[in-house]
């Protein structure tokens, strides 16, 4: 795994804890750019985004799967630094969580992140949909990812790689 895995998540005092990590510090910097840029422009739109959650430990992951709050078990793209969960706040300041994040939408995409209302793919038809997620690797690469054997380089974007790969229902 590249050196942000090895050298920053897996030292941290998060890489064990139950704790939500809300600190942009733990996803991977191309990850972490992408976040902040979709953030700003959110703003520039009336929409004020805030962090949900961003790197998830294996054993928060079990804690969420026996609550019934995930369907994944094991850790997924959260475990790797390269996803984040937002969420639209309201006049309150409080989660909207009826918001339309069709508006999320259009920015993971423009910024190179993947959104979990479609994953990636919006001319498929998903049993699964986490309108608050984003990552920034394709539903396809997560096996690579989770062995270790892809981690996305600084410049990497999902949507060129799927359209390069044939993965249906891609628009780019």
């Amino acid at each position: 795994m590249v050196s942000f895995y090895s050298d920053v998540l897996a030292k941290s005092p998060a890489f064990h804890s139950i704790d939500i990590q809300k600190s942009t510090e733990l996803l991977e910097p191309g990850t972490r750019a992408a976040v902040a840029r979709l953030i700003a422009e959110a703003a520039t739109h009336d929409h004020h985004l805030v962090v949900l959650e961003t790197f998830r430990s294996s054993r928060r992951q079990l804690q969420l799967f026996n609550q019934h709050a995930t369907e994944l078990r094991k850790v997924g793209c959260h475990g790797y630094g390269v996803a984040c969960d937002l969420g639209i706040t309201g006049p309150s300041g409080a989660v909207d969580w009826k918001a339309d994040y069709a508006l999320l939408q259009a920015l993971a995409k423009k910024h190179g992140l993947i959104w979990g209302g479609d994953w990636g793919t919006p001319k498929c038809r998903h049993s699964f949909h986490d309108n608050d997620h984003v990552q920034r690797v394709p539903v396809f690469r997560q096996a690579e990812l989770f062995a270790g054997d892809f981690y996305p380089a600084d410049n990497y974007d999902p949507y060129v790689d799927m359209q390069e790969h044939g993965v249906a229902g891609v628009e780019v």
